[in-house]
């Protein structure tokens, strides 16, 4: 039996907007973080202080998973979960590492892409035909975007190639780890998920982890640490329960809208404290193909379903 969303609608897309904005400025702290951090250390810290604050949370609102919801037949699902979110972010910082902050932004969104295909097949939800043009729209202006960056950034095309595939990798992992996380809905709460799956993928990064490394931060740098994991527990506590009240291809419509926030946050550090981060130099062809996404993410997550029961 697979999922049913609840039908509130306005609640999906506000969690979605949520996610949206966290995940659009997540790239600037990221970036910043590793200049003093190596990719397995941050990742680990993400998931283990989301894990702790999420299980005292949980703990406090007597909310945390029961035996007898782990001894079901959900524990393979939970740990495909788990490995496949823990593969994306380990892809998406290695890809960051390679290429910059509004490239990586945009090319991970084909996880939303593909999320939203993955809702239209395996939940059976249904475009209309002013959606599916929608769609149409959406990829012309990833690629419009797309082909900016790539004659921007010609001079240093293997890294930013390199960088790219990595993080291509890093969304077709998230994609099926998003699917599967809505199908565990069906067993758990949103927020037991997370809980599981954050000390499953910290489990995983223990060993790679340079712990000591976290004590010889500065200021600045520690207050970006920190903001990065107040962000992954925020905003993956949001996505998962946009997808409790929304369906699956239109939270993804919505998701598509991150590189825009990212475009714009860069701009302004970069502007603000031009030692911090590079500038990113966008053509007029790209900011058209960001527009472009905006209008048809709109277009696809707003229309109305063709399937009955699912407004609200």
């Amino acid at each position: 039996m697979m999922h049913q969303t609840s039908g509130r609608w306005r609640l999906g897309l506000g969690l979605s907007l949520l996610t949206v904005f966290l995940w659009g400025i997540l790239p600037i702290a990221l970036k910043v973080t590793l200049q003093a951090l190596d990719v397995y250390t941050v990742i680990w810290f993400r998931f283990l202080m989301s894990f702790v604050l999420l299980m005292i949370y949980l703990y406090v609102q007597k909310k945390l998973p029961t035996l007898e919801q782990l001894e079901t037949n959900s524990r393979k699902l939970l740990a495909i979960a788990t490995i496949f979110l823990a593969a994306n972010y380990f892809f998406f910082m290695q890809g960051l590492a390679l290429a910059g902050a509004v490239n990586a932004e945009v090319i991970i969104q084909l996880a939303a892409v593909l999320l939203g295909f993955g809702g239209l097949v395996i939940f059976k939800e249904r475009y209309t035909l002013r959606q599916w043009f929608g769609v149409s729209v959406l990829t012309l202006g990833f690629m419009l975007f797309f082909k900016a960056q790539l004659t921007n950034l010609i001079t240093a095309q293997g890294q930013y190639l390199l960088g790219s595939g990595l993080i291509v990798i890093g969304a077709v992992a998230w994609a099926i780890y998003a699917l599967i996380q809505k199908q565990l809905l069906q067993s758990f709460s949103s927020s037991n998920i997370m809980l599981i799956i954050y000390g499953g993928c910290t489990l995983l990064f223990t060993p790679l982890a340079k712990l000591n490394t976290i004590f010889t931060l500065d200021i600045l740098h520690l207050g970006m640490l920190l903001f990065c994991g107040l962000n992954t527990l925020i905003a993956y506590g949001a996505f998962a329960e946009s997808l409790e009240h929304w369906e699956a291809s239109r939270v993804s419509a919505i998701l598509a809208l991150a590189p825009l926030v990212t475009l714009i946050s860069v701009w302004l550090v970069a502007n603000i404290f031009p030692t911090l981060i590079t500038p990113e130099h966008i053509t007029l062809i790209g900011i058209v193909g960001a527009l472009l996404v905006v209008s048809s993410s709109v277009t696809i997550a707003l229309g109305k379903s063709e399937e009955k029961g699912t407004g609200g």
